[in-house]
């Protein structure tokens, strides 16, 4: 049993302002492993005071000194590894192999990106008679979600720690494990104190204090576009910066060529990984309607050989992380046979077998209308919805049609086909043919965010710009 009942501030583990805990669950066996206290809007004062007087003297640091402190916390997170793994696992059902592969190594790629990038940065450069001067924006407050814990955590500290500002983080209540377990991580890497600051809380409790606290410049966000618009609402008074990387419903157009089957199997392959808990899975698929039956049976046979069960041990699938994200997953669910959508595979409740935890069916929905619920709301499970298009001007139309904007994604053999189609969804990230990158620009056009992540895009959004003439 886990008892983090301590918050990080000011370079030390200090009690809450009052103690108020809560019960955190493993969701593969809906039994409770663990135990934080909640933060408080005093917690959140304390905190953001030490960051502030920190401020004065990190945001003067040499390259040189941030780089070191940054090189440092690579080393500390490598040691870690294994433990923040197990915490992934525990806390939101992530399989083991997907912590080893993904989840935790992502944390430290963001670590030594910015390591990377800040050696070359160009925090000041000359136009003219004027010298554009880049200043870190001051004290930040970091509220991130359960899905890609530590993936979000570093997208957010990486940039904010190489640009000289200072911090306060809440990570998710729901899997506060692995936030716990890298502020431990800063800790023994000897970051200066007050520079970065842990409290952990829930929205009410701890998010809505640092949205609306008066000496934070600056509140990174990413969850749900519904609370990311509160956050946006709380924070207009002190009129700070506001960051957002929030939902998606990405479309995955697949040409109609010999290539199809294969993009097909990717795709559902795609949307399925970490159970479908990602704001960025091609979730709505469209094909050729001619090909339609051609593409449900590919999709059918990929999704039924994706095994569901226990994360510690060999399954590809693990719960999703909570009985409300269970509840809402199979409601939207059965409101897509009430609808009328085609029920490829999968359905609701759990897989046979599986009489405890929140394991959610590989589920796939053929001949799909733009209209229905499924095709329109972030589901944010192990959820794949076909939908079929006459032309590729109708594959574009429908693909927008949309109030989110995060990602899109068209797979087909004719490339230069594939680039034109990309060059008109109306998306922050478009992938083509399954090509990544880490670096890349990340957020949302629409109702999907403001700003971006990754690469140097996220450190110029910690950023102030100012003008010297002269």
């Amino acid at each position: 049993m886990r008892e983090y009942l301590k918050f990080f501030i000011d370079g030390g583990w200090v009690e809450p302002a009052q103690l108020a805990t809560l019960d955190v669950e493993n969701p593969a066996t809906e039994l409770v492993v663990g135990r934080i206290a909640l933060g408080s809007a005093a917690d959140v004062d304390r905190a953001v005071k030490a960051a502030r007087a920190a401020f004065a003297a990190w945001s003067l640091t040499s390259r040189e000194e941030r780089l070191e402190v940054l090189n440092r916390i690579v080393t500390e997170y490598e040691k870690r590894f294994g433990d923040l793994m197990t915490a992934v696992t525990e806390e939101m059902g992530a399989p083991a192999s997907l912590c080893q592969d993904a989840q935790v190594p992502a944390g430290l790629d963001h670590l030594i990106d910015a390591t990377r990038i800040l050696q070359d940065f160009p925090f000041q450069e000359i136009r003219g008679q004027t010298m554009i001067v880049r200043e870190p924006i001051g004290v930040c407050g970091f509220i991130t979600p359960w899905n890609w814990p530590l993936n979000q955590i570093t997208h957010k500290v990486a940039p904010a720690l190489a640009t000289g500002c200072t911090m306060v983080l809440k990570p998710s209540e729901v899997a506060p494990f692995s936030g716990q377990i890298f502020a431990e991580v800063l800790d023994a890497a000897r970051v200066p104190p007050g520079v970065f600051n842990l409290v952990h809380g829930d929205g009410p409790g701890v998010g809505v204090a640092l949205a609306c606290h008066q000496d934070i410049d600056m509140v990174s966000f990413t969850g749900s576009t519904r609370a990311g618009i509160e956050v946006a609402r709380n924070a207009a008074a002190t009129v700070k910066r506001v960051h957002q990387e929030l939902g998606g419903k990405s479309p995955n157009i697949i040409l109609d060529d010999d290539d199809l089957p294969g993009h097909v199997a990717r795709g559902v392959r795609d949307v399925m990984n970490n159970s479908g808990q990602s704001c960025n899975a091609p979730t709505r698929m469209l094909v050729p309607t001619s090909r339609m039956a051609e593409v449900l049976a590919v999709a059918k046979q990929t999704a039924e050989l994706i095994t569901v069960g226990d994360p510690t041990g060999d399954a590809i699938l693990g719960p999703v992380v909570s009985r409300t994200q269970w509840n809402k997953i199979n409601g939207l669910i059965k409101t897509g046979v009430e609808e009328g959508a085609t029920l490829v595979t999968g359905g609701p409740n759990r897989p046979e077998g599986l009489e405890r935890g929140y394991f959610v069916k590989p589920t796939v929905f053929g001949n799909v209308s733009n209209d229905m619920t499924i095709a329109n709301e972030e589901i944010f499970g192990p959820v794949l919805v076909v939908l079929g298009y006459e032309s590729i001007n109708q594959a574009i139309e429908i693909s927008n049609d949309t109030i989110y904007g995060l990602a899109a994604y068209v797979n087909g053999a004719d490339t230069a086909q594939a680039r034109v189609v990309a060059s008109r969804l109306q998306a922050g990230q478009v992938s083509i043919n399954g090509a990544s990158d880490p670096a890349a620009p990340f957020g949302g056009y629409k109702m999907s965010g403001n700003g971006r992540e990754g690469g140097d895009f996220a450190f110029y959004e910690f950023l102030e710009t100012k003008a010297v003439m002269g």
